[in-house]
């Protein structure tokens, strides 16, 4: 096995444990921002039981300009889309979020000097047209506020990986301070309401070590061996399996059209794989 391909494939894991956001915060009855306290308060502790000195120990990171934007961009980039649902659908929310694929391949080459290859702009393109048909009948224009929220989640969103792909000896220690930051910033909205019931607690849990903290620590890896905008275009299987989990939980069933602008995406996010070049064109992050 290649390491880009052992690069794509926790990615792949990563954007798996990702979309089971969805039927977990569907299973809680609690607001948006308390699921958002208690999602990154769980995976900061996971992730320092994890990593260990990798978070603490000095020697691993260094509190760079580019660290400090890391975490400002998870934290920012969780709380803006939790705020984004609330504004607008989650349908809108989603689908603005991943216009962050489009500002990757954009910056990539100018923050990570990672070519923009014409495959790539194809790819991403076909890709952005199946998340389009995922989503027919399900985007609204109401809620303007939400979709532009959303789409201040999305420059995050960008931000957060290219950073991360710079800035890999950083980039787990990143993840967790993020996490730190997030739970710090909603804390004063929630603080009136901290109580849980027994079902929230362990569905909150699962969200912050196994949808956050792990399905991060793997991003994080895959970051390693492939390109920004490699990660970013197969991170959009999240969305893409999101209704899966759904579907199988609530019984709820996908559109026809969903249905097509799945294997639109996937389509894609195969091609751009299978079609790209070894791991060993890859220029080393600084």
């Amino acid at each position: 096995m290649t390491d880009r391909t052992r690069g794509t494939l926790f990615i792949v894991a990563a954007s798996i444990l990702w979309s089971t956001g969805g039927i977990g915060i569907k299973a809680v009855a609690d607001s948006g921002l308390k699921v958002t306290f208690y999602r990154s308060l769980f995976a900061a502790i996971a992730l320092m039981l994890f990593l260990g000195r990798k978070v603490w120990g000095r020697r691993q990171w260094k509190s760079t300009p580019a660290f400090i934007i890391a975490i400002i961009s998870y934290a920012a980039c969780l709380t803006a889309f939790v705020i984004a649902t609330k504004w607008t659908t989650a349908a809108n929310a989603i689908f603005l979020q991943y216009a962050g694929v489009v500002w990757v391949l954009l910056l990539s080459p100018i923050v990570l000097r990672e070519p923009m290859r014409a495959r790539d702009v194809i790819a991403i393109a076909v890709a952005m047209s199946g998340m389009a048909l995922f989503l027919v009948g399900r985007f609204e224009t109401r809620g303007m506020a939400g979709n532009g929220m959303a789409l201040v989640s999305s420059v995050f969103f960008a931000a957060l990986i290219l950073v991360l792909r710079r800035e890999q000896r950083a980039a787990q220690a990143a993840v967790t301070w993020g996490n730190v930051a997030c739970a710090l910033a909603v804390l004063p909205f929630i603080s009136h309401d901290l109580a849980l019931t027994p079902r929230s607690f362990a569905v909150l849990a699962f969200l912050g070590v196994f949808q956050i903290a792990i399905a991060y620590v793997l991003f994080v890896r895959g970051l390693a061996y492939v390109t920004a905008t490699q990660a970013s275009l197969t991170g959009m299987l999240e969305p893409v399996s999101n209704p899966i989990w759904v579907f199988l939980f609530l019984g709820e069933k996908p559109s026809a059209f969903a249905i097509a602008g799945a294997l639109v995406v996937l389509a894609a996010i195969a091609w751009h794989t299978l079609a790209g070049e070894p791991a060993v064109g890859l220029p080393a992050p600084d």
